[in-house]
């Protein structure tokens, strides 16, 4: 179908079209980056722990991954004018109960709807720029765009919502939303044609049980690799119940999908190898990505920094992955092999790995992490977008769909994965350098008392009274041994990612057929599930 002539009125200008387009998805995407722009100023207003505040992105995440596939069915049948509006007003309504309430229990189940929402509205926009896009040179440049996009909400976010929460409490973000859609989907409603962009599927035998067990597998994983290590994993009941109801309901959507004529998920895809690594690698790309928040911690604890600031310091990222994607979309279009591309790819990842782990340090120049930021977003962007096409094309067209809400899957295991990690890197890792240098300060040594008189000097020397002098010594080892302890976890966390990056980028140079698929835009479409 030609979506020029047929969806979108013949006096609409291209150009107008695809900002309009673009004040659409902005606030879509927003509402996943809205739980990473502040996690104390949401668990403050919420009155939850900063894991609750993670779990309610992993739920919203999980909506996302495990409607897709459903959601194509409503696609088909509801012409795109009220489609539109219905996912727009859920998102408005739904952004409106989180600004209101106080309940945690509340929050979840409407970000959860949300995040079904956010997957129909993402439909109708990649759909509109798929149609816009008529060349292969313009739907790779667009799609490279498209998840660039993505890559840079979180940063993006940051920089957005400091000066709001600055202000105001967190859940003025969410009214922030509300008015941010308005004005998109006022204009796309007029700029449409009211028809029906795909063929009409009457809404019968709609598989809602392969969804809600999808979905509840999808929220109980997120909650076991959140949750596990603050509740010693299988030493608490509820991850040893949680992790049996996981391991339950994905052997029953497995087999549920075997004995479906038409399969809400067909797992044949796994038998085309290259699609097998296409997974294992954006599985390794979103863990790669993890380490993103780790720096983030270090900024505020180590180095002080306020948001606003961390906000300024991250454009050099998404300045890196703007970069990277043009040259990215420009070596596929080029047939450039993506082996190299790839190489290329996680090559700056590991600069970037092994370059910070040699910059955590108690005091620094917040301007010496900007050319290391800025090779993260290269490395980040030169991978995001062939990883996706390289893995939509590496299965027959029939299978893109599945293809498309599978990869989404893996993007959300690495995504939950990467937290699992760090926790278990911030609360073992911390404690087990805290014994090591408790030990070392031991008084049987001399060397704390050493550094316990050096310490009262100094403030003796700046006028303090000896005796509150000598509190104040305590307080600042006690300190000193803390941010020791949080670069030692950051080091040890960037080491072990170094290691899985050299392995990945080993894999790829000795695994024969990634230089054999072709990159085809045209029988397949990159997944609108778009986190």
């Amino acid at each position: 179908m030609n979506l020029d002539s047929s969806v979108i009125k013949s006096w609409v200008p291209s150009w107008f079209m695809r900002i309009v387009i673009f004040l659409v998805i902005l606030p879509s995407l927003g509402l996943f980056g809205l739980s990473t722009a502040s996690g104390s100023g949401a668990s403050g207003y919420y009155g939850a722990e900063p894991a609750d505040v993670q779990y309610s992105m992993i739920v919203f995440y999980a909506a996302v991954a495990s409607f897709f596939a459903l959601e194509r069915r409503f696609f088909s049948f509801i012409a795109i004018k009220p489609y539109l509006l219905i996912s727009s007003l859920l998102q408005i309504i739904t952004s409106y109960i989180c600004y209101t309430t106080h309940n945690y229990q509340v929050l979840l189940l409407f970000r959860f709807i949300q995040g079904m929402a956010n997957c129909a509205s993402t439909t109708i926009c990649i759909t509109l720029i798929f149609g816009q896009l008529k060349t292969e040179r313009a739907r790779e440049i667009g799609y490279s765009v498209f998840y660039g996009m993505l890559l840079c909400i979180a940063q993006f976010t940051t920089l957005v919502t400091a000066p709001l929460l600055d202000a105001f409490d967190f859940n003025a973000l969410y009214k922030a939303v509300i008015f941010l859609y308005v004005p998109g989907t006022v204009i796309l409603f007029f700029l449409l044609n009211n028809v029906r962009i795909e063929k009409k599927i009457p809404l019968y035998q709609l598989d809602w049980a392969s969804f809600l067990i999808y979905a509840v597998a999808l929220c109980l994983l997120g909650y076991v690799l959140v949750y596990g290590q603050q509740y010693e994993w299988f030493s608490d009941p509820r991850i040893t119940y949680s992790s049996i109801g996981v391991i339950f309901l994905l052997l029953t959507h497995v087999l549920r999908q075997k004995g479906l004529k038409r399969a809400y998920l067909d797992l044949s895809v796994f038998k085309y190898k290259k699609f097998a690594l296409g997974a294992l690698l954006i599985f390794i790309l979103y863990i790669c990505r993890g380490a993103m928040g780790v720096t983030t911690t270090y900024l505020v604890t180590i180095l002080g920094m306020d948001p606003i600031h961390i906000g300024y310091l991250y454009t050099a990222n998404i300045a890196g992955v703007i970069l990277s994607i043009l040259i990215s979309s420009r070596m596929v279009l080029m047939q450039r092999p993506m082996r190299l591309i790839w190489i290329v790819g996680f090559l700056f990842l590991l600069i970037f790995h092994v370059w910070m782990y040699n910059l955590f340090v108690p005091q620094a120049d917040a301007t010496t992490y900007i050319l290391p930021l800025f090779i993260q977003g290269l490395g980040a962007g030169t991978l995001m977008t062939p990883i996706i096409l390289f893995m939509i094309s590496a299965v027959p067209a029939h299978l893109g769909g599945t293809a498309s809400a599978t990869g989404v899957f893996f993007r959300f295991a690495g995504f939950c994965s990467s937290i699992a990690v760090i926790n278990y890197f911030s609360i073992t890792k911390q404690s087990e350098h805290l014994i090591r240098f408790q030990e070392q300060l031991s008084t049987s040594n001399g060397l704390a008392t050493q550094r316990i008189s050096g310490y009262k000097q100094l403030l003796v020397s700046r006028g303090i009274a000896p005796d509150q002098a000598s509190r104040l010594a305590n307080g600042l080892l006690s300190k000193s041994v803390h941010v020791q302890t949080q670069l030692r976890y950051a080091m040890d966390y960037y080491q072990l990612i170094s290691w899985v990056i050299i392995a990945t980028i080993l894999l790829i140079a000795l695994y024969p057929a990634v230089n054999r698929t072709v990159i085809n835009l045209r029988g397949n479409q990159p997944s609108p599930a778009s986190f």
